[in-house]
């Protein structure tokens, strides 16, 4: 039975390596962009930076900061922000920013709390329908943004046109454990992300940093049809886009337009979290994500199973299996994970990589079996 298993572990582990090697040749063939290089362009699109906040008081001050800042003309872009039955004093700190830019539109004079079960999409459309812009810019209430994002946005929509732009997301970390393990954990989805999105192997993107026509969105009739589903105001927005196969969806690959974004700051909110993120897997239209998420699942569950066999039976050959299966996937995830950590400047913190092992094989397991049950506390509101 031992020699079945070990045998089902080393081919999920060599089918998990192959798509690593893919996906790290991938995020490597994704062209640099810099709007440096389009000096000549004198980008003219009109932006809407659309945020829903909800309980943003601590953070919501440094976003339109950022904002305030950018290098893009102040003529040519809007921020649209959609309170979102906010119990704190978000509307407060906005209203005491002096910024004309910002446009603030709360939920509540659209609908009843209580009403519906995704809010944030419908934040964000009530956002997109006010707003002027022929370009949509998302991010989250806790993000914060560079001087060159938008202006980088805009000159890369003007020389490619596409109908959706993916962009890159960084989780903000200090030297405790918990953060460390979400920056890197998401850094491996931003480069998985990436190469995906560069060679169309299957949609991922996160909304913190998204862009996408107002034209695109009405098109394909904003999130009508998703919008019974919680989560997923990103993803689920990019498979009905890329559902027709004559809208161009673009990775943009610059550091000028990096998100940083702010961790969670207990286990508690860190798995739930990561249960909102797992609830919608199969919730996807995009059918070519789902064998990859089984895959990334049944391999770290059959690991996490061979750990605990070898824990309780301290049989020197099941240990010595263990370790060198480990010892692979940590050395091909790091193979993978290099270029990626080049790219966000975070290279000097791979040491702690095969340190996150075990944490990332259980949580895996643990938080995709109850994401498949649906349900979990997210921002002070039961979502089902």
């Amino acid at each position: 039975m031992l020699q079945i298993f070990l045998l089902i572990v080393l081919l999920l582990l060599i089918v998990y390596s192959i798509l690593l090697l893919i996906y790290r040749s991938n995020w490597k063939a994704i062209p640099d962009f810099s709007s440096q290089n389009f000096k000549e362009n004198k980008s003219k699109v009109f932006i809407s930076a659309v945020i829903a906040a909800r309980n943003e008081e601590q953070n919501i001050a440094n976003l339109i900061t950022s904002l305030q800042h950018q290098s893009y003309s102040k003529d040519l872009f809007e921020i649209i922000i959609v309170n979102d039955f906010s119990t704190d004093k978000t509307v407060e700190v906005i209203q005491q920013i002096n910024f004309s830019n910002v446009r603030l539109l709360h939920l509540a004079d659209n609908i009843k709390e209580g009403s519906i079960n995704s809010y944030k999409k419908k934040a964000i459309e009530i956002g997109v329908a006010a707003s002027k812009g022929e370009l949509i810019v998302t991010t989250d209430a806790d993000c914060i943004v560079k001087k060159d994002w938008l202006n980088n946005i805009a000159v890369f929509f003007e020389q490619y046109q596409p109908d959706m732009i993916v962009m890159p997301v960084l989780i903000k970390h200090n030297k405790s454990f918990l953060q460390l393990f979400q920056s890197i954990d998401f850094m491996c989805m931003q480069g998985i992300t990436g190469a995906a999105i560069h060679k169309g192997l299957h949609g991922m993107c996160n909304g913190a940093n998204l862009a996408y026509t107002k034209k695109i969105f009405q098109e394909v009739g904003g999130y009508e049809g998703v919008d019974k589903q919680a989560s997923g105001d990103d993803m689920m927005l990019l498979h009905k886009i890329s559902a027709n196969t004559k809208n161009k969806i673009s990775y943009l690959k610059s550091p000028a337009v990096i998100v940083e974004t702010e961790p969670v700051n207990t286990f508690k909110e860190f798995i739930d979290q990561r249960i909102r993120w797992a609830s919608k897997a199969t919730q996807y239209s995009d059918k070519t994500l789902l064998p990859v998420l089984l895959l990334i699942y049944l391999f770290n569950f059959s690991l996490a199973c061979l750990i605990i066999w070898a824990l309780i039976n301290l049989q020197a050959d099941i240990i010595f299996y263990c370790l060198m299966l480990l010892s692979i996937k940590t050395i091909i995830e790091i193979y993978f994970i290099y270029p990626v950590a080049l790219f966000f400047q975070k290279e000097k913190w791979l040491w702690i990589f095969p340190l996150l092992q075990p944490a990332h094989i259980f949580y895996t397991t643990i938080v995709g079996a109850i994401g498949k049950a649906g349900g979990y506390q997210w921002k002070n509101r039961k979502v089902i």
